[in-house]
């Protein structure tokens, strides 16, 4: 957006004449201005603004005490365009882009039996006020700059005498704060943002919607069953119009990700943000604070330690009250904890210490939010939404069925449909499903136990586990592509226990031992696209337990389960359908025969 001056005095109305009608003193506005250029190689988007700026202020003669502006033909050109632009280019905008009147809402205000706002143009004003348009030889941009003075003009005129008094206000910056769950949250205010990157924080969100106001402690990401971000967050603004601007930044690019935006509730927004604990409300309620979360922490750690650990390059605000411990309801440690600190230098001197040892530990630190602390310490002072029983009621991965072999004999399929079922995946594995064993087919879910878009098949010996995973790899199902690697009832139990495994071997489950131990790798060969992340299933991984079934350790909040399928004569049935083209007399699914 390239910009040089021209001005146009309208009559005898100079800019202080029109200071004087508005009735704000030290407050111009300019109305009959229009500032254009062709941006060229040379000129850069900052010597455009800095040039703007400094021609509109000597052009109105501008001294100390003295400030302008900017009335504009709606909203979108300042919130929209400038301020995401700007923010995308690392540009600090002069003070007066962040205040400006919206000619239509003054107009509005003006004439309540005008047309509705959202049909309020430029033209539909003039026609309004009887006023004629000027030349259409001139430029566009002219024009309608020169329209929109008359317009004024003629409000803050008799018979009008209209007050531009309360302009439309752009925010700084945001700023962090607690949401109470008693606290009413305005449906229309909040939207739902997803495909966010991990490592994205409230300011980057802040970043995103630019130009646009976050309600204080406004932006809420979203944490999975093991703590950690989904890529999802919940975003409250000031009002529903700010909402509406928002959505139109669907699929808008944070770095080199689109970011998805869905309308949300304000219901949404205190599941995720909102808290009771009065010990939280006190730890937050030091504001324009940068907050840090410490994982991996030894269970008998002191806050003198933490204090330490940190040292003086990086001191925690107000010593022993800027650390907040997250435990059990019983008190016991999580091995999380809540530290702030006063400034940005401060945090990333802070954050470079991550994976520094306390004790024995290694410690992850990772840069955090009010309502991430809110979400945390809500999570782990629910209640389990599964209680421990005496027997299991529902055996998660029975020995009997998955002994701890090293033989790879098992094969994972990553990205299922989460509509996916049992037919679906013998389907998928065409000839490959009568070499599955006898309830082989285990589907993982969630902590909300809905699929999660894995599943691990046994197979009858290594050699079909691993023509399975070479010929099935990549393959579509409902549209999706689905990869399968090959593996061992070891690595898939690790696997479930929230390990990982890649191309370089096994590595620990989080915070169980230092990032520099490894398993070593197997010797079978793995597809060479295949790539293994942790599954979402537990969300405080403990050893396996050696009893004739894995039970949920006694930290766990959520008890994940897999499901048992298919029985040796379900297989059979379905195998018999797949081979003969038709209905499935039992779930309607049709089956294709066996391509040649």
């Amino acid at each position: 957006m390239g910009i040089v001056v021209r001005t146009t005095v309208l009559g005898e109305y100079t800019p202080s004449r029109m200071a004087s009608l508005l009735g704000q003193p030290g407050t111009i506005l300019q109305a009959g201005a229009v500032y254009r250029s062709v941006v060229t190689v040379e000129d850069t988007y900052m010597k455009q603004i800095i040039g703007f700026n400094q021609s509109v202020s000597n052009e109105l003669n501008i001294g100390v005490g003295t400030s302008f502006c900017f009335c504009t033909d709606g909203q979108l050109h300042i919130r929209q365009v400038l301020h995401p632009e700007a923010s995308k280019k690392n540009i600090l905008l002069p003070e007066c882009f962040y205040s400006f009147f919206d000619l239509r809402k003054e107009f509005k205000k003006c004439c309540p039996g005008s047309p509705d706002i959202s049909k309020l143009d430029v033209v539909a004003m003039m026609e309004y006020l009887n006023l004629d348009k000027n030349s259409p030889a001139l430029p566009y941009g002219t024009s309608q700059v020169e329209d929109m003075g008359k317009i004024i003009l003629m409000l803050i005129s008799e018979p009008y005498n209209h007050r531009f008094s309360e302009p439309e206000r752009v925010n700084y910056k945001f700023e962090s704060g607690p949401c109470s769950k008693m606290e009413l949250v305005d449906d229309n205010a909040v939207i739902r943002a997803r495909g966010l990157p991990w490592q994205s924080s409230d300011q980057d969100i802040a970043r995103f919607f630019k130009g646009l106001n976050i309600a204080k402690g406004g932006a809420a990401l979203c944490l999975n069953a093991q703590g950690r971000r989904n890529g999802e967050a919940l975003v409250r603004f000031v009002s529903e119009e700010h909402r509406d601007l928002a959505l139109q930044r669907h699929k808008h690019h944070m770095g080199n990700r689109y970011i998805e935006v869905y309308k949300a509730t304000g219901e949404d927004f205190l599941k995720i943000a909102g808290g009771t604990s009065n010990e939280v409300a006190q730890f937050l309620s030091k504001e324009n604070q940068v907050i840090v979360r410490m994982r991996g922490l030894p269970f008998n750690v002191t806050t003198e330690e933490v204090l330490t650990f940190f040292g003086q390059h990086c001191p925690v605000t107000g010593g022993k009250e800027g650390v907040l411990f997250v435990t059990y309801p019983d008190s016991r440690p999580t091995g999380d904890a809540f530290v702030l600190f006063a400034c940005e230098e401060y945090a990333q001197n802070a954050l470079k210490k991550h994976k520094d040892l306390l004790g024995k530990r290694y410690i992850e630190l990772f840069r955090s939010t009010a309502a991430e602390v809110q979400q945390v310490l809500n999570r782990y002072s629910s209640t389990p939404l599964i209680p421990l029983p005496t027997p299991p009621i529902l055996p998660v991965l029975p020995q009997q069925f998955v002994p701890p072999t090293t033989v790879r004999d098992c094969i994972r399929l990553r990205g299922l449909p989460y509509a996916a079922t049992i037919e679906d995946i013998l389907e998928f594995l065409g000839e490959f499903s009568t070499d599955i064993r006898t309830h082989g087919v285990h589907m993982v879910l969630n902590h909300q136990g809905r699929p999660s878009g894995d599943a691990f098949i046994q197979m009858k010996s290594a050699d079909r586990a691993f023509l399975a995973a070479q010929k099935c790899h990549k393959k579509t199902m409902k549209d999706r592509y689905v990869e399968v690697f090959q593996c061992s009832a070891e690595e898939m139990n690790f696997v479930l226990m929230g390990g990982t495994l890649n191309r370089n071997g096994l590595s620990p489950p989080p915070c169980l031992s230092p990032p520099s131990y490894s398993f070593p790798a197997p010797a079978a060969v793995v597809p060479t696209e295949a790539a293994l992340y942790q599954p979402s299933v537990l969300l405080n991984p403990r050893t396996l337990q050696p009893s004739t079934a894995y039970y949920p350790a006694g930290a766990q909040l959520f008890m994940n389960y897999t499901a048992y399928y298919p029985s040796m004569q379900q297989r059979m049935d379905l195998y018999t359908q797949m081979i003969r083209p038709g209905q499935c007399p039992k779930n309607g699914f049709a089956f294709k025969g066996p391509s040649s």
